[in-house]
């Protein structure tokens, strides 16, 4: 009698199996979550910046995370000679000027002399012949003036080739963005679509933060789930101690009938520096945005871990291949999940689906894969 009871109520009582989980944070938006899908980090405005003319690269002011502005130079190619026929050109235009004053002081004074005879031939003071040769001269310096100008308009096209010229030989930033990729070095040739075969075709290439984006694929059968501007949260495997909230940015309007799946591209709506592209992302597409308070990660344990006792909530932890009874207070259901306000810490491994023979203190064996 006595060794029957240490059996079924005492040390001698064998173990029963129970299957366990471990207690994890969670976030509150798997409770929202009408789907799940992976892509990854994708700039929407990129570019390998390469020169419109051939030349050595002669300097090189940026590298791999250099961020740039709009216009900044960031790289240049040898061109004094192209600065030597710029200034040629703005010597040119400084001597089509002194010859345009020079034409106008002649036809001025060709214009007086021309009037003076225009009074005295009428009088008779002045030969027929000489009145010609004034008219002639008067022609001629108009003439003189308007060759004058046009040589200095033809100046003027010359400095601003000259100028477009040089300005092909600095390498500008398209728009403001970082420095992704570095793709030549001072000295080497560069040339615009790598037209020689010992050419960099571009020197660097960069991308636009702001235009970040994730880039995930949907299965067609799936579609219906999202719609256009739905409220998302993105999760990074880099950033793992943070989710950001993202909203369908486009649905593009084809499929791919290979993996028959649609590209939805979701964008960002809170920025952080560490968020590069081609990063692995989740993104779940959620019913509804999500609150504040909702965006931090909860202690969570499923519904059937739970015990109702005398009021109270219980969970059985399991401690040294034993069960011990655990009283909790709960928070608010997270889909199948409860939060657990007080009680547990994270790492602690529960007991779910207890046997209702289970009793605080006894032993218990693990089954095999829980």
């Amino acid at each position: 009698m006595i060794i029957a009871s240490l059996y079924f109520f005492g040390p001698l009582r064998p173990a029963q199996e129970v299957t366990t989980m471990v207690v994890s944070r969670v976030f509150p938006s798997q409770a929202y979550t009408v789907l799940n899908a992976s892509g990854y980090v994708v700039a929407q405005r990129k570019a390998a910046v390469s020169s419109k003319s051939t030349g050595r690269l002669s300097y090189l002011g940026v590298e791999e995370g250099s961020r740039v502005k709009k216009g900044q130079i960031m790289a240049s190619l040898e061109n004094e000679d192209l600065k030597a026929a710029r200034d040629q050109s703005a010597a040119q235009i400084n001597e089509a000027q002194a010859g345009l004053a020079q034409a106008r002081a002649e036809l001025q004074e060709a214009t007086l002399q021309y009037k003076r005879y225009q009074t005295l031939v009428a009088q008779d003071l002045v030969s027929r012949q000489d009145f010609d040769a004034s008219l002639a001269r008067y022609q001629k310096a108009q003439a003189g003036v308007a060759s004058a100008q046009a040589r200095l308009r033809a100046s003027r096209k010359a400095l601003n080739n000259a100028q477009a010229a040089l300005e092909y030989s600095y390498i500008r930033s398209p728009f403001d963005g970082v420095v992704l990729t570095k793709n030549a070095e001072v000295g080497e040739v560069v040339a615009p679509l790598g037209a020689a075969a010992t050419a960099r075709g571009s020197v660097v290439t960069m991308a636009d933060m702001d235009s970040l984006m994730v880039e995930a694929d949907v299965a067609e059968s799936n579609l219906d789930r999202v719609h256009q501007n739905q409220p998302c949260e993105i999760s990074l495997d880099a950033i793992s101690d943070r989710r950001f909230p993202g909203q369908v940015h486009m649905i593009v309007p084809t499929a791919d009938r290979a993996k028959a799946t649609v590209m939805i591209k979701v964008k960002f709506l809170e920025k952080d520096e560490r968020i590069l592209p081609e990063m692995s992302a989740k993104v779940a597409f959620l019913s509804r945005p999500l609150e504040a308070a909702e965006a931090k990660a909860r202690l969570a344990v499923p519904q059937n871990a739970l015990i109702s006792k005398d009021d109270r909530r219980y969970v059985f932890r399991l401690e040294a291949g034993r069960a011990r009874l655990t009283p909790v207070m709960v928070g608010p259901s997270l889909g199948e999940l409860v939060e657990i306000a007080d009680g547990l810490k994270e790492g602690d491994r529960l007991i779910v689906k207890a046997p209702d023979t289970l009793r605080d203190g006894a032993r218990v064996k693990v089954r095999d894969g829980s």
